[in-house]
């Protein structure tokens, strides 16, 4: 029995300024009109990150089998054999050298407001990588991408018969409602956060209730507040996993989607994997970035069984 995670998302860098001051102090609210302002960043650092790459990074760290499906570009040398040492499978990631790869850049003021400006390169022609050429698989996820590839790839998961869940996340802009309401429709599950929860339902007519009805699960994550998993019509909380320090948010929705696809890939139900998600989530929240959390499964199951009791594995 295959546990292959087929994961359509994103591969990104994150290059992260600091500007030693106020932003408020710097531009001028009669000259918003003709803005033209320059910040001295002293402080950076390049990251790790997008969405496909962050959750093969989570659920290969517990033991799980990742295949990404992703297009870069060609100043990727370095992320693919970063990829390719944690044993992360990039077969079905095509590096298109007409392009960069997709990346943020961040600069982040004094008070921690952000002016981000990104960059999909690459990410723009992900629909060319096949997810059938990736087969088999146990599960699979549409997660934030290029809007072609997204469409894509849960056509192709659908014909193929691969369960997966549908995370929009920031992606869910570039959708309308009755494309929305489609790719629903087409997936196992949908996960978002409250906040896109809102706006899926704006968007689609449908009530959190209703989208759940057309799905086997529906999963939402609130933050400091857990979560909840609609499955046939019952909604079920999940309190969060303690955190030991609050240090960086960056990725963990990601590393929640990483320990979420691990037990549904392992044939575990729906509330029982969204606690594995949570146990992920706050180990990334105690680490800066999105991939430079430490992960070993008996940590994993330690903070799993204070939180909510033993693990099966």
């Amino acid at each position: 029995m295959t546990h292959r995670v087929l994961i359509s998302g994103s591969v990104a860098y994150d290059t992260i300024m600091v500007f030693d001051g106020h932003f408020k102090d710097q531009i001028l609210p009669d000259r918003v009109h003709m803005l033209n302002v320059s910040f001295l960043t002293p402080r950076l650092k390049r990251e790790f990150g997008g969405c496909a790459a962050n959750i093969a990074y989570n659920l290969k760290g517990i033991g799980g089998t990742p295949v990404v499906l992703a297009a870069v570009g060609r100043d990727a040398s370095d992320y693919l054999a970063r990829l390719e040492s944690l044993g992360i499978d990039t077969a079905h990631v095509r590096p298109l050298q007409e392009h960069y790869t997709a990346q943020a850049f961040i600069t982040t003021d004094l008070s921690d407001n952000q002016i981000t400006a990104f960059h999909p390169g690459a990410m723009a022609a992900a629909h060319a990588v096949s997810a059938h050429s990736a087969m088999p698989a146990a599960f699979a996820i549409v997660a934030p991408n290029g809007k072609e590839a997204m469409l894509a790839h849960a056509r192709q998961f659908r014909d193929a018969g691969v369960p997966f869940v549908f995370d929009p996340g920031q992606g869910l802009p570039m959708f309308d409602g009755a494309e929305l309401r489609s790719l629903v429709e087409s997936a196992t599950a949908v996960a978002v956060n409250d906040y896109e929860a809102g706006m899926l339902s704006e968007r689609t007519g449908w009530s959190e209730a209703q989208i759940a009805s057309r799905v086997r699960a529906l999963v939402v994550t609130l933050g400091a507040d857990g979560s909840q998993v609609w499955v046939d019509g019952r909604c079920t909380r999940i309190p969060a996993c303690a955190v030991q320090a609050t240090v960086d948010p960056t990725g963990c929705g990601d590393a929640f989607r990483g320990g979420l696809l691990y037990g549904l890939s392992h044939g575990w139900d729906w509330v029982r994997s969204a606690r594995l998600g949570s146990v992920m989530g706050a180990i990334k929240m105690e680490h800066q970035g999105a991939q430079n959390h430490p992960l070993d499964r008996a940590t994993v199951a330690q903070r799993h069984a204070q939180a909510y009791g033993d693990l099966p594995w």
